[in-house]
């Protein structure tokens, strides 16, 4: 993947990908779980969470139900682009911890103020959010956190969110926290910092053989 493009991605929360969900019937090794990220487990309900508060943000600020389906086929990728999100999100805060960097709740709200006034108002900055990120109003703060992070990051490395020097820090915090992604959802690619579509043919053998069986 472009550099440009991954640092466009990764500031702005929207992840997509192209491929459809594989199915299956979970990870063996971490039942229940959608990713394990070092010592933490994303729980797919813990996922299915995220998806919802979207989902739903989406759904109140699009009343017209014609309206509301056109925009979750656009966003059909919302489930793999949230649990992107997730992991990212971890992974570039153990790179920000090995480099010393932190972020204070009055810079995230200093930045807050500023896109605000650019939007026209904080009702107007959540719905920016929402629609062009796939951010719920109430993750809004994380995600300028996560974006303010990785600006500081790229910072102490003295490069910016562009450049191979960033993106390998990344790669060697994703390596230290050993994702593991549940094959439902892809696998994790260390080397991009990036969830990938899993070549598991396997998946869909079980899936089409299910299928047969209760026809």
């Amino acid at each position: 993947m472009h550099r440009r493009r991954r640092s466009a991605l990764l500031l702005a929360a929207a992840i997509a990908a192209a491929a459809p969900v594989l199915t299956a019937c979970g990870n063996d090794a971490h039942p229940g779980a959608a990713a394990v990220v070092g010592d933490q487990r994303i729980t797919v309900a813990q996922l299915e969470n995220r998806v919802d508060e979207v989902r739903e943000a989406q759904r109140a600020a699009v009343p017209d139900q014609d309206q509301y389906q056109q925009v979750v086929a656009r966003t059909g990728s919302l489930t793999r682009d949230t649990l992107h999100g997730m992991v990212l999100d971890q992974v570039l805060h153990r790179a920000a911890e090995d480099a010393g960097v932190t972020v204070t709740r009055k810079e995230v709200g200093e930045m807050r103020t500023g896109l605000e006034q650019q939007a026209g108002g904080a009702k107007e900055l959540e719905t920016v959010w929402l629609q062009q990120y796939g951010v719920a109003p109430a993750r809004l703060e994380d995600n300028l956190r996560l974006q303010l992070e990785a600006q500081k990051l790229a910072g102490s490395l003295g490069t910016d969110t562009s450049r191979p020097e960033f993106w390998q820090a990344l790669s060697r915090a994703s390596e230290k926290l050993d994702v593991d992604l549940n094959p439902r959802y892809g696998a994790w690619d260390v080397q991009k910092s990036s969830r990938v579509d899993a070549q598991t043919p396997w998946v869909r053998e079980i899936t089409a053989a299910g299928t047969r069986q209760t026809a």
